[in-house]
């Protein structure tokens, strides 16, 4: 196993010229699984019809041999590059994906799809049960991150590839990439895992679980019977999303952006240091005043128009329940990666308190005890968890190196 801590070249978080990327792009749609070709589960349940949302990038090479895989995090879709007509709002990965990037288009054929139980065209708990003609709500079926490797392996094969140049994923995407290789590390030739866990720990579950709490307890939940209503849950997953994105940002990314300023009149206008006056009552007492507040404010209501707590509550409890080096058959599954000669590069950023080093160190670990190769990276940020997302230099290096050696 290889290891080291990348400190140089722009761990500062400045970003590089990373040229135009990708144009204008769109979402495609394919039914997977029909009632009588079902997905079945993990748990032995049959889900039919299963229709994916999926995006792709690059041309497939005559030999279908250069496709790489992205596997997206709890609340991504399958919109990872390029835009959707305005070249401002771009794809989630895009400082990753494009021509002459770190995932070079020119070079790869890139696949994108919105997970199963998502909320962005693929079936979920909000879409609607054929034997209803409501949508599931609750009694969609409990799935695993087994589960949706299945579904992206269905996808690659009906794309007409048979093993991927790469699978490359962060977080929840990362512990699909983990699972792939260990399940069919034949058809894995790299495998990119980036701020991931191979099982959460209890502070991780806690606060998995007071996410998941906000939602259920909110009275427009109904049960998880809303969809249709006209009504949603948006004070319980406008909490959920507060809480989950403090724990993507790092403590001094939060200091460095907003310190203890408060708002004191239009945006951008801001004083360090107590209120001028007190409050006269509680109405006013509890309104935010910090940035900070004002800019979580702005994430949750963002979030709720794009996102579905449903997909929340399911996709979470996914990430809780993933423990793959925890099972039975976990040493004959690494013999097998071994065996296929599945590579890994397992990447964690310095300031990630989510899925931080430790994280990944035990992911390498065990991987490298079973003779697989293992590239480790813990690249220098400041940002926290979300560090895998943004334009930084180290973190470009490391993953366009993996895939060109």
């Amino acid at each position: 196993m290889t290891h080291g801590t990348i400190t140089g070249g722009g761990g500062d978080g400045s970003a590089p010229d990373l040229g135009p990327g990708l144009g204008r792009t769109g979402t495609e749609r394919v039914v997977l699984f029909t009632p009588d070709a079902p997905l079945v589960l993990d748990n032995g349940a049959r889900l039919g019809p299963v229709e994916v949302a999926y995006e792709t990038y690059g041309t497939l090479d005559a030999a279908a041999s250069n496709a790489v895989v992205l596997c997206h995090a709890l609340t991504g879709d399958a919109h990872a590059a390029g835009h959707h007509g305005d070249p401002e709002r771009r794809g989630w990965w895009d400082a990753l994906v494009g021509p002459g990037r770190a995932i070079d288009t020119d070079r790869w054929f890139v696949v994108c799809a919105n997970l199963l139980g998502g909320c962005r065209g693929t079936t979920g708990p909000s879409s609607t049960d054929p034997s209803t003609g409501e949508a599931y709500g609750l009694d969609f079926p409990a799935f695993t991150v087994a589960d949706l490797v299945r579904v992206q392996r269905a996808l690659v094969r009906h794309l007409g590839v048979d093993r991927v140049a790469a699978a490359v994923g962060g977080s929840l995407g990362g512990m699909q990439v983990l699972e792939w290789a260990l399940e069919a590390p034949e058809e894995v030739e790299r495998a990119v895992v980036v701020c991931a866990s191979s099982a959460l720990t209890a502070q991780n579950l806690a606060l998995s679980t007071a996410a998941r709490e906000g939602i259920l307890r909110d009275p427009d939940f109904a049960g998880g019977r809303y969809v249709g209503t006209g009504r949603i849950p948006r004070a319980g997953l406008a909490a959920a999303r507060m809480l989950g994105h403090v724990t993507y940002v790092s403590e001094e990314a939060l200091a460095t952006k907003f310190g203890r300023r408060r708002r004191v009149g239009g945006v951008g206008s801001a004083i360090d240091g107590p209120r001028a006056t007190p409050p006269r009552d509680g109405h006013d007492w509890f309104a935010p005043s910090f940035e900070v507040e004002h800019y979580l404010d702005h994430q949750a209501t963002a979030f709720l128009e794009r996102f579905d707590a449903l997909s929340y509550l399911y996709l979470s409890k996914v990430m809780d329940d993933f423990a793959p080096f925890h099972a039975p058959d976990a040493a004959g599954r690494l013999d097998r990666v071994r065996e296929a000669g599945t590579r890994f590069l397992v990447e964690t950023f310095t300031s990630d308190w989510r899925f931080g080093p430790e994280h990944g160190d035990r992911i390498a670990a065990t991987l490298s005890a079973a003779g697989v190769p293992v590239e480790r990276r813990d690249v220098r940020s400041p940002w926290g968890h979300d560090s895998f997302l943004l334009p930084l230099p180290d973190h470009i290096d490391v993953v366009r190196g993996f895939l060109r050696a």
